[in-house]
């Protein structure tokens, strides 16, 4: 609302990058605006920055249960390649072990959301690697993220809940090998391309992901999956409803969303 008149008037989507704070409100904006130059040129958002959208498999998230329970889950979803599995600090080695026991065809990637300690890192980090663990999302608290500065671990670590929009990618960058991109914490698809292009020329790894969210929430991430090591846009598939048109996921591979939908 205090900006409304502002915004109403016309402002670039540069200028909105200087007006309003990374975060869910820019987001919103920010991706509207793509959306609403695309369709007055009757082009596509991907054509104009010179991409050739394709389909991607997002991975799919199992939240953190008992390890029974959550080898019951990943058995359950065996058309899911790809596996995010929420491990706090409860039984986090015997969650891996019970999920990988179950699925051993399957890529796994651990998302600890802050919640280890440094001695859990360093204590479980062989069982990380022998149950071939992809990657590792953001196991310490931000306040620790120094104990992972030179940190010879087997696994990449991802900062997630460390990491916001590009201004913290300098900062980050001596204790993360790779960055999880969410557009509601970026601030839209305008930083988000930002951080993509800052790690190529950085040697960084990229993982797009997402905070829930309808279809329209995910077709923006579409574009930045084109530039993603990692796909993590399963929010659809893990609510009751979703907007019409939707995008269209085949189990987990999703295609590129229709122009009514977004972009």
């Amino acid at each position: 609302e205090r900006y409304k008149t502002a915004i109403e008037r016309g402002i670039t989507r540069q200028e909105l990058q200087e007006l309003l704070p990374p975060g869910g409100a820019r987001n919103g904006i920010d991706c509207a605006m793509w959306d609403l130059e695309a369709k007055e040129k009757n082009t596509r958002v991907w054509e104009g920055i010179g991409l050739t959208l394709k389909p991607v498999e997002t991975i799919y998230t199992l939240s953190s249960d008992t390890p029974q329970r959550m080898a019951d889950e990943a058995l359950r979803c065996s058309w899911a390649k790809q596996l995010k599995l929420k491990l706090n600090a409860s039984e986090p080695a015997e969650k891996l072990l019970a999920v990988r026991t179950a699925r051993p065809d399957a890529e796994l990637i651990i998302d600890a959301n802050s919640s280890w300690s440094s001695y859990m890192l360093d204590q479980i980090a062989d069982t990380l690697s022998s149950a071939k663990v992809q990657l590792l999302e953001q196991p310490l608290p931000s306040t620790e993220n120094h104990l992972l500065t030179n940190l010879d671990y087997p696994i990449p670590i991802c900062a997630d809940e460390s990491f916001q929009s590009s201004k913290d990618l300098s900062t980050l960058s001596e204790y993360f090998d790779v960055f999880n991109v969410k557009l509601d914490k970026c601030g839209g698809l305008t930083d988000a391309l930002e951080i993509a292009r800052w790690c190529k020329k950085n040697n960084k790894k990229l993982l797009v992901g997402n905070m829930l969210g309808s279809s329209l929430a995910m077709a923006p991430g579409f574009v930045v999956a084109q530039y993603s090591d990692w796909i993590d846009l399963d929010g659809p598939l893990l609510q009751k409803n979703d907007v019409d048109p939707a995008i269209h996921f085949d189990d987990v591979k999703m295609t590129p969303p229709e122009q009514e939908l977004w972009g």
